[in-house]
């Protein structure tokens, strides 16, 4: 079976001009936010096809966050609260870190943020990152320093495991929700590791980056399969729907008209993903 099937470009974002696009969250029935790394902003998109610029010009968001009192936590050069209306309020200050990337949801509602030490698309040399678990406002304790360019996260269905992409080694690391040493779960078939999700069935669904593709590795990080996406640049998905198997696909540009840029595309599969409990930090 493929992992995806009826594969297409949500017409809505595909006609906007936009970067690097990342982040997508499904936000209510037949709505979903995404953003734009690169040119910058928050965007909604709903059922009817309208957009919706919920946060102008933030640069850096790599991650988005339903949040339990509605609105959404968004990273940058620092994690905010962007509530309904557009009023932010700060998680997480810069603290020593460059800025934060991708984000997942830890115990009880608290923020698991990938946090980078140096600029990676300005060329600065590398130097090891870390994942945060942030419990309350301002309050972060590092779970791993293992990882140096942290992507995508997310956490097994029996909440046990961690799991972080690291751009910079192309492999997914695995590591105790405790915390602890992280071990190399899975490397990237082609391509490299950008954003992930997680399935019901503990499969973890990686974004290949350059490789243009999706995969799935099964819950024991074997390789399941690899899904082409009409992109050059795929960087992050997640699950959402009824069923959990609306799964939303972002990229950096798109192969139907190259002068606009990154894209947002709609796909189904044949495994309901794991649903990411809100934040509640």
């Amino acid at each position: 079976m493929a992992l995806l099937s009826n594969i297409e470009h949500v017409e809505a974002v595909l006609h906007r001009p936009h970067g690097l696009l990342e982040g997508p969250r499904f936000a209510g029935r037949c709505a979903f936010v995404y953003s734009d790394v690169l040119a910058g902003g928050l965007f909604r998109v709903d059922g009817d096809g309208s957009v919706a610029e919920l946060l102008p010009k933030r640069r850096g968001i790599g991650g988005i966050l339903a949040h339990a009192d509605r609105g959404w936590i968004v990273s940058g050069r620092t994690l905010v609260h962007v509530a309904p209306g557009g009023a932010q309020r700060e998680v997480l200050p810069e603290d020593g870190f460059c800025g934060f990337n991708d984000l997942g949801v830890g115990a009880n509602g608290s923020v698991l943020a990938g946090a980078l030490r140096y600029r990676p698309l300005a060329g600065e040399p590398p130097q090891p990152g870390a994942l945060l678990e942030v419990s309350a406002p301002g309050r972060a304790r590092v779970l791993s320093e293992d990882v140096t360019w942290p992507n995508g996260i997310g956490v097994s269905p029996d909440a046990h495991t961690i799991y972080v992409s690291d751009y910079a080694r192309a492999a997914v690391l695995a590591l105790p929700s405790a915390g602890g040493p992280a071990s190399e779960f899975a490397v990237a078939p082609r391509g490299s590791a950008d954003g992930l999700a997680l399935d019901a069935e503990g499969g973890v669904w990686l974004a290949l980056g350059e490789g243009a593709a999706i995969a799935r590795f099964g819950a024991d990080g074997s390789l399941d399969g690899v899904a082409d996406i009409p992109a050059r640049f795929v960087s992050s998905l997640c699950f959402g729907g009824e069923d959990m198997c609306d799964v939303l696909i972002t990229t950096a540009d798109n192969l139907v008209d190259e002068r606009l840029g990154g894209s947002v595309l709609r796909a189904r599969s044949g495994v309901p993903g794991l649903p990411v409990a809100p934040a509640r930090v």
